[in-house]
This record gives structure tokens, sequence and C-alpha cells, in this order.
């Protein structure tokens, strides 16, 4: 890209899929909720005016195409529901959404924000509730503290 003149006119951007559990919370495969193991995916977006550095803001992979739209200066068709991470990426703003809603099937569902995350496995009449700045790795389930009752409601 350098020697044909493009390096300075290119967004690269990386992502990757989740992979698979690999005996985090006792599960090998996908179908979990868990940050790791299972939702946390890198992304990358590099090029000519995004600043270096990282965030810890709530996004979709679906966030992508709204994302190169705006940088191609393309309208973005009704109906999409990503949200463009161009405030993000040009530290206008340090997040584009509050909560992330995720699912499995109808086996699993979570919604979680900066700090908690709750799970409920509806099949099987299970919660869980996850305090992320404490418990990063999700492995105190504090579905059973009376005190996180509230929350969970």
């Amino acid at each position: 890209m350098k020697t044909n003149g493009q390096w300075e006119n290119t967004i690269i951007i990386f992502s990757g899929d989740n992979g698979l559990s690999l005996g985090d919370h006792g599960l090998f495969g996908k179908q979990n909720l868990y940050e790791f193991g299972g939702m946390h995916v890198p992304l990358v977006i590099a090029g000519p005016g995004i600043p270096k550095g990282s965030s810890e803001a709530l996004v979709y992979l679906m966030d992508l195409f709204p994302t190169i739209a705006e940088f191609a200066c393309a309208k973005i068709p009704d109906g999409v529901e990503g949200k463009s991470l161009l405030p993000i990426l040009n530290r206008k703003s340090k997040k584009v959404r509050k909560v992330l809603y995720t699912g499995y099937r109808n086996v699993q569902h979570s919604i979680r924000d900066e700090r908690w995350k709750l799970i409920r496995y509806p099949i099987v009449d299970r919660t869980q509730l996850f305090d992320l700045y404490n418990d990063p790795h999700e492995l105190n389930n504090l579905v059973y503290k009376p005190k996180y009752h509230e929350k969970i409601q």
C-alpha cells in the first residue's frame, strides 16, 4: 500500500471470531455468553486521522457497517441497527451505547453494561449476575446474595 501510494488513504480493520471455549467455565465450544471464551472478540481500527489508543466501549461487530459507511461518506441505510464507531475513534465520545444484549437461540440471553452482566437461561430457569469490575472472568455468581436482588429485577 505504501508503494502504491494508498497507505495514507486506507483504513485497516481487524476483527475475529470469538473462538472456542477450551475449558473455561467447564465448557468446550462457542455456545455461551461469557466474556472470555464466548463474547469477547478482537477489534482493531487504524488509519490516517485515527488516534492510537484503546477503548473499553461496548460495541457489536454490526457497528462496523455504519462505521465503514461513515468513513466513506456514504449514507447509512434506514433500518441499520449498528452505530458508527467514529465518535469513539475521533475521541468525541467514550461510548455509543450503554448496554449490550446478546443471546444464543432460545437457550440463553444476557444484558450487560460497563460493570454488570446478567445471563438468563429460560429453559432451565437459571440466572447469573456478575460484577465485571471485580470479577472480569465471571467466576462468582452473585444471584443468590440478597443485596443484589433489586439489581436483578
